[in-house]
């Protein structure tokens, strides 16, 4: 088998996708956990870094993004399907709409896969978007040579998710998977900086502030389980709150920002990791050495579970 079967990388551009994040999460992770899962997987930066650097065993990914979903199953399941399709779509504008208007539901599911790569990798500025009526709606974009036919790529994606579990569920389906001494990568759409600033059009229901609250309230039932939780989110009075209880961590980090029509307001702002265990290794190191699961507070005593 090739070496570049073994490193692959995200094939979608996602909104808030956390590659440029993924040095400062890794260097945060719990040292030793059995199951990982990522309920927002979007485009599974975190998840195919920890497959390159060989850091999981089993994996659960969902999403309620059907579509996306689907997505991941096609190039598990049919790779060789996806790719022929891809490699009969041509990179032309009247066929991106031609395309666009297309029901994804009656497509098969690996032209329904094909469809969601062409259309992310060629449509204006990576955006993942649908109206109030759930329908893609962003406009052709302006590349010139767009790279949606990755073979080499969605080969080795493939490869990797072959022992991983792909479920279309609200992100409170962790409660019910996971087990003591799992870890939980949570990375929601973020706490809005401004009111001009909210892309929660994801979803075509939005998400909005008592979901904010449902996933915090699922972080606390998660950290009674012994279940090992970090979440990323906006550097927000409002995600501070959030997140004000004594068993939560915070770190603040530096990231681009990556999504912004005018080039000139893209630039470095601060966001928060936050998490249920203390991030620094070397405590976390000592812990295990005591074979104990733990919470950490904000006053810096450690709380064994």
């Amino acid at each position: 088998m090739k070496e570049s079967l073994l490193l692959p990388k995200p094939f979608l551009k996602w909104a808030g996708g956390k590659t440029q994040l993924a040095d400062d999460i890794l260097q945060r992770m719990p040292v030793s956990f059995n199951t990982y899962f990522e309920p927002f997987v979007g485009s599974g930066a975190i998840f195919f870094r920890l497959y390159r650097e060989k850091k999981i065993r089993h994996a659960v990914l969902s999403d309620i993004n059907a579509e996306l979903i689907d997505t991941y199953k096609a190039i598990r399941d049919c790779v060789d399907e996806v790719i022929e399709y891809l490699s009969c779509f041509p990179h032309e504008k009247s066929f991106y709409y031609e395309l666009r208007a297309k029901d994804p539901w009656s497509l098969t599911l690996p032209e329904r896969a094909a469809r969601m790569i062409y259309l992310n990798k060629t449509g204006y500025n990576g955006l993942y978007r649908v109206n109030r009526q759930g329908k893609f709606n962003v406009p052709f974009g302006k590349y010139k040579s767009p790279k949606y036919l990755d073979e080499e790529n969605l080969k080795a994606v493939s490869h990797a998710l072959q022992r991983v579990e792909l479920i279309c569920a609200p992100f409170d389906i962790v409660l019910q998977k996971s087990s003591p001494g799992d870890w939980v990568y949570f990375d929601p759409p973020y706490v809005p900086l401004s009111q001009t600033a909210n892309f929660t059009s994801y979803y075509s229901n939005g998400f909005n502030l008592r979901d904010q609250e449902r996933l915090r309230d699922v972080c606390i039932e998660l950290t009674k389980k012994n279940v090992y939780v970090t979440l990323s989110n906006s550097d927000t009075p409002i995600t501070t709150n959030l997140f004000s209880y004594p068993f939560f961590s915070r770190d603040t980090v530096y990231s681009n920002r990556a999504i912004n029509c005018n080039g000139s307001k893209r630039g470095k702002i601060t966001e928060l990791i936050i998490a249920n265990y203390p991030m620094q290794r070397e405590i976390q190191l000592r812990l295990l050495e005591n074979h104990a699961p733990y919470l950490v507070n904000n006053s810096e005593e450690y709380i064994y579970s």
